[in-house]
């Protein structure tokens, strides 16, 4: 598994075409997620600390498991079919340990609340993460057919400026 961490979200207020992007915390590697811009409203507003005046659907799911005795422990980044990213919540209920199948974007607005871990199985990373090359060098990396809007979207990106 790869530990990740919100690197940044890339899109503008006006696109559909939102991505979170994840960076593995012990390489050069970053996971370019597609997400809604609702989702990406609901990690930015979290990750900016802009304070709303009600709870946020994901605000509301963090009290509902807290209140409910439970507690998150990680979420987990576990599959990619069809260009589609699947992930799980991991928590702890009553003695009782539960997996929740989720978006990966919903699991990440509840991991920011809850400050738990994101982790990414490695076959994931393999085949969908990026690995950063220095500028001044002249890479030339064979990709998957199917993932190559996410190596043209990243390419466009300047991921030291976050």
């Amino acid at each position: 598994m790869a530990e990740v961490t919100v690197h940044g979200l890339k899109g503008s207020s006006g696109s559909r075409h939102w991505a979170v992007i994840l960076k593995d915390v012990n390489a050069d590697r970053y996971l370019p997620i597609w997400i809604s811009p609702f989702q990406a409203n609901a990690i930015a507003v979290q990750l900016a600390g802009v304070n709303v005046r009600r709870p946020l659907t994901h605000d509301l799911l963090k009290t509902v498991i807290q209140e409910g005795g439970g507690e998150v422990s990680h979420i987990l980044i576990n599959g990619l079919v069809e260009n589609v990213f699947y992930a799980r919540i991991i928590m702890d209920i009553a003695g009782r340990h539960i997996e929740i199948d989720s978006r990966p974007s919903d699991a990440i607005a509840l991991a920011v609340r809850t400050m738990v871990p994101i982790l990414v199985d490695e076959a994931v990373m393999k085949r969908a993460a990026i690995i950063a090359q220095p500028a001044t060098k002249n890479v030339v990396v064979e990709e998957e057919d199917k993932l190559a809007i996410f190596h043209d979207f990243i390419d466009s990106l300047d991921l030291d400026d976050s």
